[in-house]
């Protein structure tokens, strides 16, 4: 059984000095590939870099280049040319993280906006797909997105933890779905045991969002609180069980969707 992660933080602080270790405990888990997820110009560098020292077969480690709508006020005249540099190396697979998040509200609603439309045309000029982050705004990014949808490639709502509302809306938009260990949360995860079952096989995928969110359901749980790819296990039997799936059958699925949104490569051995 081969899993791959569409989002982890593998340039967070709290994984410093160690990166090898995480990912031997990825692979020794069942996620053969990750793509490392870049938040920032600087972070979708280091993103980068972590992919090309910590994989020289270039089958495994893949990322993003994007800035985070939290960080959408750090957007300057060089920012996109600094993304663009990026998103033409041949590793760097999907625009983002990028998108809209009006629950915290870091940067003004209106920089988030302009900022994404950026993002936006940065896709549609490279033809790559686009990772997405929404929080309290599924409607003004289907807007923003309705304008640009017919000559993106692809998008994935990443992590995903809205209403049946705002999950058909972008299953109609025809966008992909991306489940983290939100699912496995009995506080606020619940209202997606239902809502699981109506994405199309051809529209899921799994993601850790590591070291954010690790699954409250898995157990014995790490004694530093840490999420890592090696619990993506947990979010697919979480998954697996409300979709009335086999475990074998939505890693296998769920791969092949990840396969093809980001262009990876199927692992020589």
């Amino acid at each position: 059984m081969q899993l791959i992660d569409i989002g982890v933080n593998l340039t967070n602080p709290s994984f410093a000095d160690k990166h090898q270790a995480v990912l031997e405990r990825a692979y020794a888990a069942g996620v053969c590939q990750l793509v490392l997820t870049g938040t920032s110009v600087e972070g979708s560098e280091q993103a980068l870099e972590l992919c090309q020292r910590l994989d020289d077969t270039g089958e495994r480690l893949f990322s993003t280049a994007g800035i985070h709508p939290h960080s959408a006020s750090d957007w300057n005249a060089d920012s996109a040319r600094h993304l663009k540099d990026l998103l033409t190396q041949d590793r760097v697979r999907a625009v983002g993280e990028c998108g809209l998040d009006f629950n915290r509200d870091f940067s003004p609603r209106p920089q988030q906006e302009k900022v994404l439309e950026e993002h936006l045309a940065l896709a549609v000029e490279l033809q790559l797909p686009v990772f997405l982050h929404e929080r309290d705004a599924d409607q003004r990014l289907l807007e923003i997105l309705r304008e640009f949808r017919d000559q993106l490639p692809a998008a994935v709502v990443h992590c995903f933890t809205g209403e049946k509302k705002a999950l058909f809306a972008y299953l109609d938009l025809d966008l992909h779905i991306g489940i983290t260990g939100w699912i496995c949360d009995e506080r606020r995860g619940t209202h997606l045991h239902p809502l699981v079952r109506e994405i199309p096989r051809n529209r899921l995928m799994l993601e850790s969002d590591a070291p954010y969110l690790l699954p409250r359901t898995l157990r014995p749980k790490p004694k530093n609180g840490r999420n890592e790819p090696a619990y993506l296990t947990e979010t697919l039997r979480e998954v697996a069980l409300h979709r009335g799936e086999s475990q074998e059958d939505l890693a296998a699925h769920s791969s092949a969707c990840a396969r093809a949104f980001f262009g990876l490569p199927i692992i020589s051995d």
